[in-house]
């Protein structure tokens, strides 16, 4: 039996990898030159560093157990820092304890000078899906919501807590019940001991894809745009490749694994009613800026976040140098600045030197002098984050109902329910495995 995965990143490769490892042939089909989707390697000062995500969440089991499988775990560390600031207020200021921008140590707030919370107020949650700003500010105030959660969330989904929903994006908050700051605080307690939050790999997370893809049982074809896909009566048919060049695959079941609108262009005709709620999925395009510095000159600490209502150009920086032994050890100092949320579409149509230029003139104001940079690359991710927005998750059960209907197909991916490695490897596996507990396919 062979399944077609139409998407090469990390939860499409996650689904071939599961259904590999039961005995099925995977064909897998990229339409861009690589594979890893969000996960990247490239070469910044002779080093090599990630351009894109370069850590996974460590107490999701999903990541880590992928890493071990493909081989990987003897390079897996965790960061020698996670001291982090918000550069606000025009100073960089020490995060006090939060779940998810919620404060849970109020004395540690007002002492950082980061945002004034007025007497929080006591209420129970909305019934129905609400924006995280309209939750936050409610119960804790602007301030908090402007210069804590939004600033948090802008690093997770370039988006705006206007718009973002508050059960899909940040259901910690939504979890914490009717007293925010008493449960955080309770929660930041038990959570003292679980562990390291977030891992990485010496070398770079980028070299997961390439690891997955190797696994016995994947066969893989860059550069392979899937047009249509078309149920038969012994399964599915695929059209491949350029419209000069059409070639047809037939094979027994499909994983579409492709970002939101792709998908929905996809799924038309077999599950319209998924094309139409994946349609109205909004993406974000953002851009991550590397700079590599000769010498060891940044403060301690892993990075900080900004507040957008402070009106920088860069929303976060971290040290990798800092927070990742493996990249310290080269003697240099290497920063990742990130820049674009939704609708800053035209921020991102500077040339490669002015997205770097200005993101350079805030390290500066942040951090004091720095020296020139040896090196600097400008990685952008163009509608590279999907946009979970007020309703998101009834969006994603129309989705699911209506490709459930459909036999033989199965979804994945970012645009569902997570955007973080875990989750797209988790939402990636759960597909493979309903399509052979359904008994489409025989391993």
């Amino acid at each position: 039996m062979r399944v077609a995965v139409v998407g090469g990143g990390m939860a499409g490769l996650a689904a071939a990898h599961e259904l590999a490892t039961a005995g099925v042939d995977v064909l897998v089909l990229e339409g861009s030159d690589r594979l890893g989707g969000k996960l990247r390697l490239g070469q910044v000062g002779g080093l090599t560093l990630d351009l894109g995500a370069e850590s996974v969440l460590a107490r999701r089991p999903e990541g880590l157990d992928l890493i071990s499988a493909v081989g990987l775990d003897d390079r897996v560390v965790h960061p020698e820092t996670i001291t982090a600031s918000i550069w606000t207020h025009g100073a960089l200021r020490a995060m006090p304890p939060t779940v998810m921008g919620i404060p849970a140590d109020p004395e540690a707030l007002a002492a950082s000078g980061i945002a004034v919370m007025p007497e929080p107020r006591i209420l129970p949650a909305p019934e129905h899906d609400v924006s995280v700003a309209d939750f936050v500010t409610e119960r804790l105030g602007r301030d908090v919501l402007d210069r804590l959660v939004e600033p948090l969330l802008g690093g997770v989904y370039a988006g705006h807590t206007d718009q973002l929903s508050l059960r899909a994006t940040t259901p910690q908050i939504a979890a914490l019940g009717d007293d925010l700051v008493t449960a955080a605080a309770e929660h930041r307690a038990a959570a003292t001991a679980s562990g390291p939050v977030f891992a990485g790999l010496v070398g770079g997370v980028g070299q997961l894809p390439a690891a997955v893809a190797d696994t016995d049982g994947i066969e893989v074809r860059l550069s392979s745009t899937v047009r249509t896909a078309t149920r038969t009566a012994e399964g599915w048919r695929l059209t491949v490749g350029p419209t000069t060049d059409v070639e047809t695959v037939d094979v027994d079941a499909v994983i579409v694994a492709a970002p939101a609108p792709a998908a929905a262009r996809l799924l038309a005709e077999e599950a319209p009613d998924a094309a139409f709620a994946l349609a109205a999925i909004d993406y974000a395009s953002m851009a991550i800026i590397t700079f590599v510095l000769d010498d060891a000159v940044v403060p301690e600490g892993s990075g900080f976040l900004v507040p957008p209502v402070d009106g920088t150009f860069i929303k976060a920086a971290t040290v990798s140098s800092n927070k990742w032994g493996w990249v310290g050890d080269s003697g240099r100092t290497v920063i990742r600045t990130s820049v674009g949320r939704a609708g800053d579409a035209t921020l991102l149509q500077h040339d490669d030197g002015e997205l770097a230029s200005r993101a350079l003139a805030d390290l500066r104001s942040a951090f004091g002098t720095l020296p020139d940079p040896v090196d600097q690359v400008v990685q952008r991710w163009g509608g590279g984050l999907p946009q979970y927005d007020v309703g998101h998750l009834d969006r994603v059960e129309t989705v699911e109902r209506s490709v459930a209907a459909v036999p033989g197909l199965e979804v994945c991916g970012a645009a569902y329910r997570g955007v973080g490695i875990p989750a797209v490897i988790a939402s990636g596996r759960a597909a493979a495995r309903r399509l052979l507990d359904a008994g489409t396919i025989e391993a």
